[in-house]
């Protein structure tokens, strides 16, 4: 059924508002007044036109809604009374999604084909596990999975944006910091050389010029500054192959870490939720985040429905990966495998990021005692010149 949104008066004077599902609007005004309440607007919520509000808040609500879901399978409850009372229990977006969900199933769509229809929201290998789950009939167990799937991939995703909050925040700072001194401070101190008739050294005049260029022209600054960060995504896209490619040769390996796991985690899970290994590794490679190892996975995919080994169809992975899958391959368990390729390279990653910061940190500081010490040395060598003058 529709969702409305109400507001109106309690008898007290006082102000109410909220959501009820409604057959029409005359059904809502019914029950509206069926609470005590004097409406004032009553309206349908339409979520559809609002879907370039979402937030990623809202779409990070998707691991807690499928294991909300899997729970209330696995109790017995019905699909249809279970999806009644997520939508009853969410608010804002989620709950309008899950009524229109609830309403799709209510009309004999099953679960999966519902889904098909939130393409924006249910990632497609999503979809394809919960059609695999309602064939085999373990619904509750796919969504039990998909929910743990979907937690370590924010779990991971919550630690790579840990790790960047210290760096950028050191270099707003540090660049914030930077402008103030050249164009309020620096500008005061050396305005005492410019009116002096001797030669300037040549590091005090380049401290003289970038001040002046801050002060002069720091619109410029931020108008370049703006430019790079719109510009940024069409370039990306542009180059994306040759950015993944840059970004793999990293010292370290650091995302190749994340990349590799990625592939091993998706395409183990797919396995273990039924799917054939030339669809896992189709929607797999999808989830990578890197065009250079997708293109791999999808060549690899090409050679296995010829006929190939997975092993020795993916050209260029490192070799310790490829021989667990040779393993997994000749033992049967190849998604076991692949889950403990996925926790040792996930490990792996988050210790080179560790390492990483440990290294930034002193990195930064070394860069900012630099930028310091340049400005304070172009500011005492013209005092030491000007104090031999006066001797």
């Amino acid at each position: 059924m529709p969702v409305f949104q109400y507001t109106g008066y309690r008898p007290d004077g006082s102000e109410a508002a909220g959501t009820i599902e409604a057959e029409g609007l005359q059904d809502a005004l019914s029950q509206v007044r069926a609470l005590g309440i004097y409406p004032r607007d009553v309206h349908a919520r339409t979520y559809r036109e609002k879907r370039w509000r979402l937030k990623k808040n809202e779409k990070s609500s998707l691991p807690h809604v499928t294991r909300q879901l899997s729970i209330l399978l696995s109790a017995g409850v019905p699909l249809l009374d279970a999806l009644r009372s997520l939508s009853g229990e969410n608010r804002g977006y989620w709950q309008g999604l899950l009524t229109g969900i609830k309403d799709s199933v209510s009309g004999g769509s099953s679960l999966s084909r519902s889904l098909e229809a939130e393409r924006d929201m249910f990632p497609e290998f999503y979809i394809n596990m919960v059609s695999a789950g309602e064939q085999s009939g373990r619904l509750n167990l796919v969504l039990e999975m998909l929910a743990g799937f979907l937690e370590k991939q924010e779990a991971l995703k919550s630690k790579v944006r840990t790790a960047m909050i210290y760096p950028l925040f050191m270099m707003s700072v540090g660049f914030v910091v930077l402008s103030f001194l050249f164009t309020f401070v620096v500008p005061k101190i050396v305005k005492i050389f410019e009116n002096t008739k001797s030669a300037l050294p040549f590091i005090t005049v380049l401290l003289i010029a970038i001040s002046n260029f801050f002060v002069n022209f720091w619109w410029a600054i931020l108008i370049a500054a703006a430019a790079m960060y719109l510009g940024a995504g069409k370039l990306r896209d542009r180059n994306r192959m040759s950015l993944d490619k840059i970004k793999l040769g990293l010292p370290g390996g650091v995302l190749q870490s994340l990349y590799l796991g990625r592939f091993s985690r998706t395409t183990a899970f797919l396995l273990e939720g039924g799917l054939p290994l030339l669809k896992a590794l189709e929607l797999s490679s999808k989830s990578v985040g890197n065009v250079v190892i997708e293109q791999k996975i999808k060549n690899a995919a090409k050679m296995v429905a010829e006929g190939a080994r997975l092993s020795q169809s993916l050209e260029g992975l490192p070799s310790v990966l490829l021989q667990l899958i040779s393993t997994g391959e000749k033992t049967g368990t190849l998604a076991e495998v692949l889950n403990r390729a996925a926790d040792s390279y996930e490990e792996d990653f988050e210790r080179k990021v560790q390492k990483a910061l440990s290294l930034l940190e002193p990195s930064m500081i070394l860069v900012m005692g630099l930028v310091v010490g340049f400005i304070v040395l172009a500011i005492l060598l013209p005092m030491f010149q000007l104090n031999q003058l006066v001797k």
